[in-house]
């Protein structure tokens, strides 16, 4: 049954960008019958966005080709296959020693089937008609498989900090045991020297709360049946502590959660107290702004985390950076600097709780953990913010300066209870807020995802149509470079919009426009202005050749064809100057119209470019239906060349077939010399890449389009 494909929607978008990095290539075996079948699976995924790299097999021999060659991470099974039974299948692929995620493809649901198949080894089963639950299911698999990738290197690296810290608690200086139920099981040899402790065995069993003074017994006490109870602990405790000869010294106690062979225990460090208190709080502040540095803030959003984990509300992290920072600075001076983020900071300072926590996290950004607050006091918060920053006159020397900022929050709950993704998830909100224009807030909510992902694609939508309507778009040009000794100059088209912050490429605004319907009025634009970048440089006596891109909008667009005849025939450029440029993907699943598109535009003197080729499962086989000039070899190839000799042998392949049938071959994305001389001895006869020449604006499309219009 053919699998219906759609435009990704808003979800399915979402999907995506939760399945994978974009430099993540998803390398998938197909046990398949229909090579067709496959190409459409293949093609879904691509059109939404993911990267892929597949084999195809249909017997064992092919099979125990693939996961020596491919190591696949998914793969993908359909019973129906003759000669291929699941239990031969499991077998070899639990023998490769790789981990991996089998999902089983049906025609229709069956539950014995189904039932027959979970039992088999698969994890998952999706019918064929059902394209966005394929992707929720590749989604659920790959996420699972990731994660048990991540699992055994995470026990990996924690055996190997086990053991460093090991050898580090015997060398250290600082007093450090391991108490289990107020029994120690474990001491340095800093720890039985404080104590007055010939051996451990002299401790071993002896209970924790001996070696401290009655006066700080009862606190003491507190604390370890809080941590009986799994209660987060006190960071520090002052306490009295009593040696083995009885005799007592003033120590600060740390404490933190940690295990002793497996079984969940307390870290304690005795500390003498010769610091000062006042000076070791000093030491964890900013010099200057007076708030926690880097370091102290950074434990602090662990404590954050750690509350969340056990069921916390209401905590949010906010990152906070005074807008056109550098022009402030480069105004004021230097050595200014300093008094105005301080300034700055007091904006801050005054608006806390009594439990909120701010810090500095960067040079000029400003951190804050806001406590049990619901969203509403959330947002009230950052506006008496914005209110307090916006309303004050700051004082730099001599000059008196008005500043905004901008705001980017991460609310916090225990799904998302992680450092790292929080202060990621925040930065993230900091910079769209930036990217705004400034004095604007962006709070990431993961509960209210849908309503955030619609605002911010009406904002996006509004910047894209008003670019078309007010020459808000521009080009670029990146040079292709010939390694035959090609005739002219080629360069490809590279498309940019102004934004509030400056230029930005198309994979912001594409997927808007795409979702809008605004894709082919961009080609238009796009087309219009590299033709009357042509007309000057021909009339200069330059052989140019351009390759500029097209939507699968514009294909499907039956007045497209005659607006360039048109276009074209006043220009008066010689045939073959302008080559349009696709996707292998997009044209699969758009063959029909993409096949009558390219005829037509072949009569009217164009040529033709197949993007990403070589990625399929068959991709010479689409020449036989697209008269593609060029084939511009998929980037995933080009991926540190020099250290990968099977994608050299399949770039050689590719080559040598190209040649056979008079068609020209282009490696995009090439970043070394090595890599280039490795495509010449490839065969390949142009290359592309910012190692060759860094876009450069267009020149020469704006003044010639409003004459030819």
């Amino acid at each position: 049954m053919p699998l219906a494909v759609d435009r990704p929607s808003q979800r399915d978008q979402r999907i995506v960008r939760l399945l994978m990095k974009k430099d993540y290539v998803i390398k998938i075996l197909f046990i398949e019958n229909s090579l067709e079948e496959a190409e459409q699976i293949i093609s879904l995924m691509r059109n939404s966005g993911i990267a892929v790299r597949p084999a195809r097999a249909t017997n064992l021999e092919q099979v125990e080709k693939a996961l020596e060659e491919l190591n696949p991470d998914i793969v993908m099974y359909d019973p129906a296959i003759k000669g291929l039974e699941l239990s031969d299948i499991v077998p070899m692929l639990d023998a490769s020693g790789r981990d991996y995620s089998l999902i089983g493809l049906l025609e229709k649901i069956n539950n014995q089937q189904v039932a027959d198949m979970f039992i088999g080894g698969v994890r998952g089963v999706v019918p064929r008609d059902q394209p966005k639950l394929l992707l929720i299911v590749l989604q659920r698999e790959f996420d699972a498989l990731q994660a048990r990738r991540q699992l055994r290197r995470l026990e990996t690296s924690l055996r190997e900090s086990e053991r460093r810290c090991d050898a580090l608690l015997d060398s250290s200086h600082d007093a450090i045991a391991y108490v289990h139920e107020g029994m120690h099981v474990r001491a340095n040899q800093a720890y039985l020297d404080n104590f007055g402790y010939t051996s451990f065995d002299d401790l071993l069993g002896l209970p924790v709360m001996d070696l401290v003074d009655a006066s700080s017994a009862d606190a003491f006490k507190a604390l370890l049946k809080g941590h009986a109870r799994h209660e987060k602990p006190a960071s520090q405790l002052d306490l009295h502590a009593r040696r083995a000869d009885g005799s007592q010294f003033d120590a600060t106690v740390e404490f933190a959660q940690a295990t002793f062979e497996g079984e969940p225990c307390l870290q304690i460090v005795f500390r003498q107290q010769s610091l000062d208190p006042m000076a070791l709080e000093q030491l964890q502040r900013d010099p200057v702004t007076g708030l926690f540095n880097r370091a102290r803030f950074l434990e602090c959003v662990d404590n954050a985390v750690t509350d969340a984990t056990n069921g916390k509300k209401g905590q949010a992290l906010l990152l906070v950076e005074p807008d056109n920072w550098a022009q402030l600075v480069a105004g004021i001076g230097l050595s200014k600097a300093d008094e105005l983020l301080a300034a700055f900071a007091d904006r801050i300072r005054i608006l806390l709780g009594t439990h909120d926590i701010a810090g500095m996290l960067a040079e000029h950004t400003l951190a804050i953990v806001l406590d049990s607050r619901d969203d509403a006091a959330v947002k009230d918060w950052i506006a008496k913010l914005q209110h307090s920053v916006r309303d004050k006159i700051f004082d730099a020397g001599a000059r008196s300066l008005a500043l905004t900022a901008s705001i980017g929050a991460s609310l916090l709950g225990e799904k998302n209870a992680n450092a790292d993704q929080l202060l990621n998830s925040a930065s993230q909100a900091l910079r769209v807020a930036q990217s705004l224009g400034g004095d604007k807030v962006e709070i990431n909510d993961p509960a209210a995802g849908d309503k955030a992902d619609d605002a911010r694609d009406q904002y996006w939508l509004n910047l894209v149509r008003e670019a078309l309507e007010k020459n808000g778009l521009m080009l670029y040009h990146q040079q292709v470079v010939s390694l035959q000794d090609a005739d002219g100059d080629y360069s490809e088209i590279l498309l940019r919009m102004n934004g509030p912050k400056g230029e930005l490429l198309p994979s912001f605004f594409l997927p808007i426009a795409e979702k809008n319907n605004l894709n082919g009025a961009i080609d238009r634009w796009v087309l219009h202005r590299a033709v009357s970048a042509l007309q000057v440089r021909e009339s200069r006596g330059e052989n140019t050749t351009f390759f500029v891109k097209l939507t699968a909008e514009s294909i499907l667009d039956e007045t497209l064809l005659p607006w360039l005849a048109d276009r074209l025939k006043r220009a008066a450029l010689k045939r073959g100057r302008i080559v349009l440029e696709m996707t292998e993907s997009k044209v699969m699943t758009t063959l029909r119209p993409a096949q009558e598109f390219v005829k037509g535009w072949k009569k009217i003197g164009g040529k033709f470019a197949l993007e990403q080729f070589g990625s399929g499962l068959n991709s010479f086989h689409l020449l036989s239906h697209i008269d593609a000039d060029y084939l511009k070899i998929d980037r995933s190839f080009m991926a540190d060349l020099a250290q990968h000799p099977e994608n050299q042998q399949k770039i050689s392949e590719i080559c040598e077939q190209a040649k056979k049938l008079n068609r020209l071959t282009i490696a995009e994305w090439v970043e070394d010399a090595t890599s280039t001389s490795l495509l010449f001895a490839c065969g390949v006869d142009f290359v592309q890449g910012n190692f060759l020449q860094i876009p450069e604006r267009l020149t020469g499309s704006g003044s010639v389009a409003q004459a030819v219009v």
